[in-house]
């Protein structure tokens, strides 16, 4: 699948919910590998942050970005936007140091992008795919874990001590359901919370038209009405527990949509879409952030990751139409099959066995492949990858002018399976190509080179 990014710019302008301050903000598409970057327009050199995990200096009351001075705060429903409509590279210009609270959800940011629509680029999308558990746990009962899952959903739990919000449960098992089943979810306040939050110098912004208000402990009239003057909403009775909101709420489990909402926003900070299935506790920023951070560990652990393969899907090729395809035989066919192809890359597969007759007079006593072989075997794929590229590809042949930043890093050993990934670095020209090619057993890179091919058509 291709990466995406915006077809063209969108703009949205509003107050920041905690800085009060009207800001605009504008969406622009961004070049392949890009991923996401905010800048500030009103700061000396207009500088650049990336939106990644690492990059988080602040979780009080929602996600803030912090580069030296520059700070963006809130950030998470834009976020949320962004990732769930499977973009991978957009550029953010503001004028303020905070994301427009708009409604309080991510529909407005959902709406502008389906206006302007999306644009495919010339490079594959760069999953993170879950291979094993990743968890975290707070003081207080918060727990995110990550499963294997052949897409990104997520489950999520609240809970609070409350007489009209105790615990909901919202669900998003995939991804394009967002806009309808997400988006919309506001953000949501605890009337007992506001006074700290306005003595923190937070919540400027905040209105009833930007956020649900709960108000769940009775206050005495004279109390409750001074505090609906410091936030700018009507009187009304005090005896009344429950939403103070005059828009009803979109679902009866809003508040639980929105804290899926915001692990969305936090979790694109990881910095690639996600194949797994996210379950969550008592989720909210800090949780979120150190879960994202966990992800982003496990990344730079496997920085690349090895191709999904599933023994039970036909290949597409054969034992049979390699041979058809490249003139090597036993013992030197070193390519049992591919199991995916593209323009620009593909993914072979090789059972290693005791049987093999290069184990006989190597290391014998305790067989090891040999790693010039391993060479070859990457050279046999990429050879098949070029071929790929032209007409009637049985009447050309492959052969290679120079091998580069060759390294072994594990050994082979009878049992292994190999998995070979071989990826043109640039475009085949005049018949000349240029490939990176890695060699997986599990997960970890047993072996990897550079290539420089030749194809030339058979007399």
């Amino acid at each position: 699948m291709k990466q995406l990014t915006l077809k063209d710019r969108f703009t949205v302008k509003g107050k920041g919910l905690h800085t009060g301050q009207f800001i605009t903000a504008t969406f622009l598409p961004a070049p392949a590998h890009h991923g996401y970057k905010i800048q500030r327009m009103d700061l000396e050199g207009q500088p650049i942050i990336d939106c990644l995990a690492e990059n988080v200096g602040d979780t009080q009351r929602g996600t803030v970005l912090v580069k030296g001075d520059m700070k963006v705060s809130t950030i998470e429903h834009a976020m949320a936007a962004l990732y769930a409509s499977r973009i991978d590279n957009c550029l953010i210009q503001m004028d303020g140091p905070e994301m427009p609270i708009l409604d309080g959800s991510a529909l407005m940011f959902v709406q502008e992008i389906q206006r302007v629509g999306l644009e495919e680029q010339d490079a594959e999308k760069e999953y993170y795919i879950v291979r094993h558990k990743i968890e975290v746990r707070g003081e207080h009962g918060e727990h995110l874990l990550i499963l294997p899952d052949e897409e990104f959903s997520v489950n999520a739990q609240i809970a609070f001590n409350s007489k009209v919000l105790a615990s909901q449960f919202a669900v998003l098992d995939h991804v394009e359901d967002f806009a309808e089943e997400v988006a919309s979810a506001r953000t949501f306040v605890f009337v007992r919370e506001i006074e700290p939050l306005l003595n923190l110098g937070l919540i400027k912004g905040g209105d009833l038209d930007n956020a649900i208000v709960i108000y769940e402990n009775e206050l005495s009239q004279e109390r409750y009405d001074a505090l609906a003057d410091q936030i700018g909403v009507p009187h009304k009775d005090a005896h009344h527990l429950g939403y103070l909101n005059n828009k009803p709420l979109t679902w009866p489990n809003e508040t639980a949509r929105h804290k899926l909402l915001d692990i969305i926003g936090d979790l694109a900070l990881v910095g690639r879409p996600i194949k797994g299935r996210v379950i969550a506790t008592k989720p909210g920023h800090t949780i979120n952030n150190r879960f994202a951070r966990e992800i982003r560990k496990e990344i730079r652990k496997h920085e690349i990751q090895a191709p999904e393969y599933d023994p039970n899907k036909a290949p597409v090729m054969d034992v049979n139409r390699i041979r058809e395809l490249l003139p090597h035989r036993y013992p030197m066919q070193l390519v049992d099959k591919i199991i995916d192809i593209h323009d620009n890359y593909i993914v072979g597969v090789k059972n290693v066995t005791s049987n093999e007759p290069f184990f006989l007079g190597h290391f014998p006593q305790e067989p090891v492949m040999p790693g010039v072989l391993l060479v070859e075997a990457m050279a046999q794929a990429g050879g098949l990858l070029v071929l790929n590229s032209v007409e009637e590809p049985e009447h050309w042949s492959t052969y290679f002018a120079k091998i580069d930043n060759v390294r072994f890093r594990h050994k082979v050993v009878p049992g292994d399976t190999l998995i070979f990934l071989v990826k043109l670095l640039a475009p085949v020209r005049r018949g000349i190509s240029s490939m990176r090619g890695l060699i997986f057993v599990g997960e970890n890179v047993v072996a990897e080179a550079e290539f420089t091919a030749q194809i030339v058509k058979n007399k």
